[in-house]
């Protein structure tokens, strides 16, 4: 029962008064890291959001029905399947993931969008130009509609995996999209890279205050501004 399954709004402010209660309930959302499932078929998007599916990733590490991967071959957009689950994802009242679409996706996607993208775990090519990052500009746009940025842990998302260049890394998104749109984005189930694992998060809250960021702004970034964003895109039960 310390598991609970967020489906809602309302299921999301059931684990905060718990926790607030000191009972220890973990709320887990389900999402697919990649859109594949679909099998080209936009009916499957109503099946698995009746299933209990909130988030979608469009890509994951190679081009599928929908898009180009950002680690793809093509570096293609949206295709008319892709442009028609989009819409139809915005009238079910998913949440789009970002993270592994490539760049003209990303471009072609936010338009389309009803309500604010998540990009769940990557990191700013600006700080680590590799190719698993997004272009700074485009980043830009996501924070202009309403997205929020996870920052990632591994060595291709920050070009190190040492909490000092977690902070930095997140400092520089910070600086270039505002604190309100940057979080945290570990992926600590699809690497093995990361320098800590999650009983050691207080490291990265060290970090922080040790490059001078404020209380407020490192209580935004270790989680109130993931909590905000789900709270307000959540479907209302």
């Amino acid at each position: 029962g310390k598991l609970q399954y967020v489906k809602t709004a309302q299921d999301l402010r059931k684990v905060i008064v718990e926790r607030a209660k000191g009972i220890e309930t973990v709320g887990a959302i389900y999402g697919l890291e990649g859109a594949h499932p679909l099998e080209g078929k936009l009916k499957n998007l109503d099946i698995l959001y009746d299933s209990g599916v909130r988030m979608l990733g469009i890509t994951h590490f190679f081009d599928n029905e929908l898009a180009g991967s950002l680690h793809g071959i093509s570096g293609a957009g949206l295709t008319d399947f892709g442009r028609a689950a989009i819409i139809r994802s915005q009238q079910l009242g998913m949440i789009i993931d970002l993270a592994h679409v490539s760049e003209q996706a990303v471009s072609e996607i936010l338009p389309l969008l009803k309500r604010p993208p998540l990009v769940s775990h990557t990191g700013f090519k600006g700080h680590c130009d590799t190719p698993r990052n997004i272009k700074d500009s485009l980043m830009q746009d996501i924070a202009k509609a309403g997205g929020v940025i996870g920052v990632g842990f591994w060595d291709k998302a920050i070009c190190d995996v040492t909490p000092a260049k977690i902070a930095e890394a997140i400092q520089y998104g910070v600086t270039l999209v505002g604190v309100d749109h940057v979080a945290l984005g570990s992926d600590f189930d699809g690497t093995v890279t990361t320098a800590l694992d999650s009983s050691e998060m207080v490291a990265i809250t060290g970090a922080l205050l040790d490059i001078g960021m404020s209380d407020g702004d490192i209580r935004k970034i270790m989680g109130q501004n993931t909590l905000n964003f789900f709270l307000a895109y959540l479907p209302i039960e």
